[in-house]
Parts: structure tokens; sequence; C-alpha cells
């Protein structure tokens, strides 16, 4: 009897094990992300760089295991290097340890489409952007907008979100067009999760405010983020979210331990992260990438260590600066672009001023110094447009200044006034071109780069005005600075109440 009842238990716990099999195990995933890097060497405290980020994927890459390295977009401007060569160094340092996958931001598109078009088909990496469309509305040529990765037995399915702002921010044409971001990325993240991704996983270029949307949504498991250029952790119990900040200073990794247990057919999946902030300055410079980066320091070197002229005057081109007043260097900038294309004005955004810097009275100014603070290889482009389109424009110059936004105007051959405390689209007081009142019916000659002249930084008032010299016949704002500093020899450019601003 006793026999009998002790099979029957054998036989029912049998049964129980083979109609409810659990299985259990554990699969450890890494995420590692950089995005907006623009210089290619490291800074005064040896940190960043693609040398030393390049070290940083080799090293996680040769502890075995499951990485994925992710760039999040823009990269091929604006730099030095890259105002000479159009951001194909980033492209060939990048290569050398190149992500598994790449998100375009903005600033791919900073030279134009063709350029964006020929460095994309350079990169190693796997290219992703299910907002970016061509002119037709289909997938552009080599980007997908999602991807799936099986890792262990866990389906990993990604998507990739490009900055929806670059027709404003950049040039890239016609040809492509952007969705909006958020409603993208959450919509490709319910069709990932409906075709079995067990982790949703966003990398996106996008702004603090549409980083915060996709986290809120709890669409994603993780969101791997650029544009904003900080370092940021954050965790829910539901996303994760990170940021590297820029220039490579730091990396990012997140690490996940998944527990995954699996019964009768059925998956569930748990996980915690854990943020690992990689302080490049601690890494030693990988030694291919080096070889690389001297390279082109040497051709740096030889190209631009070039003395053009010497400002008698002290120059100040800090952000905060050509964001926010007329400075010295805006009026320098300007003066250039309108002698150079013989205009009655000319208006500048702050914004493509970079090199933030200052430069005191008497320095000796090298090519090297004017592409660093016109790194975009911007164009002076020549337009006929009405005063009541100049007032407009300045109006857009000042709407934003609490922002410290770019599209401050730095201005030559008009006086403006304007009250800041005023609302936006309001704040211009009085404009005065040569010695006469703005007359807005009448018609004026405008110099500006062929960003603004696109709409870029909110000029779209620009776009159509008359075009008399357009980007396919004008010359670099670079070369115009240089030309006009190399024939005075010696500038002395100072703030001389061109802009008048009620604080």
């Amino acid at each position: 009897m006793n026999s009998t009842l002790t099979s029957l238990a054998a036989a029912l716990l049998m049964a129980a094990c083979l109609t409810s099999p659990v299985r259990a195990e554990t699969v450890n995933l890494t995420f590692l992300l950089t995005s907006d890097i623009y210089e290619f060497d490291a800074n005064k405290q040896g940190r960043g760089g693609f040398a030393r980020l390049n070290a940083v994927v080799k090293a996680e890459r040769a502890k075995g295991g499951h990485v994925i390295y992710v760039h999040a977009g823009d990269m091929f401007s604006p730099s030095l290097l890259s105002g000479i060569d159009k951001g194909a160094n980033t492209v060939a340092l990048l290569n050398l340890a190149p992500p598994d996958f790449f998100v375009p931001g903005n600033h791919e598109w900073d030279f134009g489409p063709d350029v964006f078009s020929a460095r994309i088909k350079e990169m190693k990496s796997k290219l992703l952007a299910a907002n970016l469309r061509d002119g037709k509305g289909k997938e552009v040529e080599g980007f997908a907008d999602t991807a799936v990765m099986e890792v262990g037995g866990v389906k990993v399915g990604i998507v990739g979100i490009t900055a929806d702002d670059t027709p404003d921010v950049a040039n890239p044409g016609p040809g492509f067009n952007f969705l909006p971001s958020v409603e993208t990325a959450e919509a490709a993240a319910k069709d990932l999760r409906k075709a079995g991704a067990d982790l949703v996983v966003g990398i996106v270029q996008t702004d603090r405010v549409q980083d915060r949307a996709l986290f809120d949504s709890h669409l994603f498991d993780v969101l791997l983020s650029g544009d904003d250029h900080t370092l940021e952790i954050s965790y829910d119990g539901r996303t994760a979210l990170a940021e590297s900040m820029t220039e490579a200073l730091y990396v990012t990794a997140v690490d996940l331990a998944i527990d995954v247990q699996e019964k009768d057919g059925k998956r569930s999946l748990a996980w915690w992260p854990n943020f690992r902030v990689i302080d490049t300055a601690t890494m030693t410079p990988d030694p291919e990438s080096q070889a690389l980066v001297d390279t082109f320091k040497g051709q740096l070197s030889k190209e631009l260590d070039v003395v053009v002229g010497t400002s008698s005057t002290a120059l100040d081109s800090r952000k905060a600066s050509v964001r926010s007043g007329e400075t010295a260097i805006g009026n320098l900038i300007a003066d250039a672009t309108r002698q150079a294309v013989g205009a009655d004005i000319a208006i500048t955004n702050g914004g493509g001023i970079r090199g933030n810097t200052e430069y005191a009275a008497g320095s000796q100014l090298t090519r090297k110094d004017v592409f660093t603070e016109l790194p975009f290889g911007n164009k002076t482009v020549k337009l006929a447009v009405t005063g009541e389109t100049v007032w407009a424009a300045l109006e857009n110059g000042f709407s934003e200044i609490d922002k410290g936004a770019g599209r401050f105007p730095q201005v030559s051959g008009l006086v403006v006034e304007a009250d800041a405390t005023k609302p936006a689209g309001a704040r211009v007081l009085s404009v005065t071109v040569g010695a006469n009142p703005l007359d807005k019916a009448a018609t004026y000659t405008l110099a500006t780069n062929d960003y603004m002249a696109g709409g870029g930084d909110g000029y779209f008032m620009f776009k159509k005005a008359k075009v008399l010299i357009g980007a396919m016949s004008a010359r670099l704002m670079a070369s115009d600075v240089m030309d006009y500093i190399a024939a005075k020899k010696m500038v002395s450019p100072a703030v001389e109440g061109r802009i008048k601003l009620r604080m």
C-alpha cells in the first residue's frame, strides 16, 4: 500500500513538472553611449576625443559578454577640422571602433544634403532614424526605422530618432523630411513590443523636453539620448535614461542583469540598471586612434597656424556674449561679410560664432582662430529684402534672449533699439539704416549666411527674399573674414552702440 502511494506521488510530481516547466536564467547586457562629439582630440585636461573614446569601447568589448555600443548623433560638425574636410575626420576615427548603431543629429546636415549622404555612406555602423524620410515620404537609403537583436535569448528592439528641428537649425534641403520625434518614437516602440520585443530601447537625438515625454510614456525600457550636452542618469523603476555629455568627456554604460523566467510558454523579465560613468581622462588613448589623431593635428597645424592679421582691440566670442548683446567680434564678422558682397546691411546669428573664447588687445589672428569662430562652412549670401523683412528678422533675433538662443543678431550698417522686457515679437523699438530711419516699404540689400537665408534659427522671412548671390556662387564666410582682416592687417572692432538693448 505504501509502495503504491509512493509511486502515485512520484507520478503526480513528474506530471506537474511536465505541464508547468520553469526555466530561469540571467542575461548580462551592457549599453554603451556616446553622442555630440565635435573635436577629434582631447581637451586641455586630457579628457575626451576619439582616441580615448575608442579606448573605452575596445576595453568594454574585450571583457566579453553582450555590449551594444551606440552613438546618439551630432558628429560631422562643427569643429575646426570639419570646417575643412566636412566631417570626414570624425567618420574615419569613429570607424576604428564603430558603434553598433548610429542615429544622426542635426549637425550631420550642417554642410548640406550632399555631404550628409557622402559621410553616411562611409560609416560602418547600422543607421537608424524612424522619423527620417526622403522627399517621397519613404525610408532614406541606408537607414532603417528599427532593429531587433537577440541577446542571450532576449529580444532587444531598438528605435532610432533624429532631431526633428533639423530643418530649423541645419541645412538638410528639401530631399529630407523629419517626422515629430515623440509621436514617431512612441508608435515605433508600441510596434516593437507587439512584434515580441522583450526589451525596447530608444536611441534618440532629442532635447530635454522630448526626453521627459518619452521617459514618462513608459513605452521604453531604456532611453539613450543625445543633444543636451549634459551628463544625466535617471531611473523610475520602469525606464532607465542616460545621456553622456559632449566631446566624449564621459562615456555612460548601462549594465542590465536581466533575469528571464519562462513558464508554460510565457516569458517574464526582471532587471535593474547599474549605471557606470566612465571618465575618459582615466583612459590611455587607443594607439591606432591616436596615430590618426596626430596625423590630423599635423594637417591642421600646416593649414591653419598662419597669421592673417592683428586686432588692436579685445575680442569676446564667449557664448553668453554673442547671444545676448552687441560684440566687437560680431561687428567684425558682420562688417566683413557686408563688405564682401557690397550690401547695405548685414545680419548674422550669434549662434554661428563658436570660439567661446577671449582675445586680448593686440592678439594676432590666425586662420585657425577664424575657422574656430566660424566652423560651420556657412557662405556669405546677398539678398534683396524689404524694410519690413528686416524689422521682422530683428524681432526674431531678439525673441529668445532669455533662452540664450543662437538667433541673436550681430549686425552691420544699421542701429537697432529694442526692449527685452516686452513680449517676443514686439521688442524692436526703432531701426536706423545709415542716417535714416528704416523704411518698411523700401528695399535694401542684405548680407547674411546661407543657413539663415534658408530659414535657419527662425529666420523664415528670408526664404521669400530675392536672391542676388546664392549659396552656389557664394564664398565661405570664414574666407571673407580672413580676407577682410588680411587686407587691413590691423583691425580695431569695438562695441559702438549698433544694438541698444533694454533689459
